[in-house]
């Protein structure tokens, strides 16, 4: 579904991938950890297309498409998910307006008809139940006044929304308390764990992996995979830290 061949990319003309490589096929979910300033963010945004996150070699296919040749949005229809560490305020726009129009957005340039506001509040209701999120939040500005873990859990709606084929989260549990992590491990489960979906999944710690086992972990140091095992990885980076696994 998703392959990196040797994929190299700069920010503000500084090269933070060096070379990277994965290949994760459809049914799969990857989960990538590695220390601060590894490049996990970086791989993430690449892939996305956020601007100033320039590719300067190698390549990304996304179900045999060229990824890096598309414009974001056209990677978000031929569905790329891209869920932030942080994710933006945006004043004035209300989750519902927001997603119905990227929803129909993305439904028209794969040719598909959008769907009616009736339509559409049966789904968004259907899926904030999953997530366990208030109708009555969504009709809100987009993460105006939210805590950490109500954007989180409003994220996972949207992906719920929104139906990507591959979802990339990046340090999706960052700010979670144990319940929320629970509720977000649960809908992560229940939306992309499927034969013909994928998730790379990038965070910092063990425990969202409790709830969202992954087929493989993979160590990224230095802008580079270094490493790659099952879940016993994590728990041995949990155990012993970075320094020490990398360095075995």
């Amino acid at each position: 579904m998703l392959k990196i061949e040797n994929l190299h990319a700069t920010v503000a003309d500084k090269p933070i991938l060096k070379g990277l490589s994965l290949t994760i096929n459809a049914g799969e979910i990857h989960a990538i950890m590695g220390p601060n300033g590894a490049g996990k963010s970086t791989l993430a945004y690449t892939l996305g297309g956020r601007p100033g996150y320039e590719p300067t070699g190698g390549g990304a296919t996304l179900l045999g498409q060229d990824l890096l040749a598309m414009e974001p949005h056209e990677r978000a229809a031929a569905g790329l998910f891209l869920g932030f560490q942080y994710p933006v305020e945006i004043p004035g726009v209300s989750n519902v307006q927001f997603l119905r129009e990227a929803l129909n957005s993305q439904r028209r340039a794969r040719g598909e008809e959008p769907l009616s506001a009736a339509e559409f509040l049966r789904l968004a209701r259907e899926k904030a139940k999953l997530l366990g999120m208030d109708m009555e939040m969504l009709k809100r500005p987009v993460n105006v006044g939210f805590s950490g873990g109500e954007k989180k859990r409003a994220e996972m709606v949207h992906m719920g929304i929104l139906d990507p084929t591959l979802a990339i989260l990046d340090e999706t549990d960052s700010g979670l308390d144990i319940d929320a992590l629970k509720t977000v491990g649960g809908g992560i489960n229940a939306i992309m764990r499927a034969p013909d979906k994928a998730v790379l999944l990038i965070t910092h710690y063990q425990r969202l992996l409790d709830y969202v086992k992954p087929d493989f972990v993979h160590i990224l140091a230095d802008g580079r995979i270094v490493r790659s095992g099952g879940p016993e990885l994590a728990l041995a980076l949990e155990r012993e830290g970075y320094a020490e696994v990398i360095a075995a």
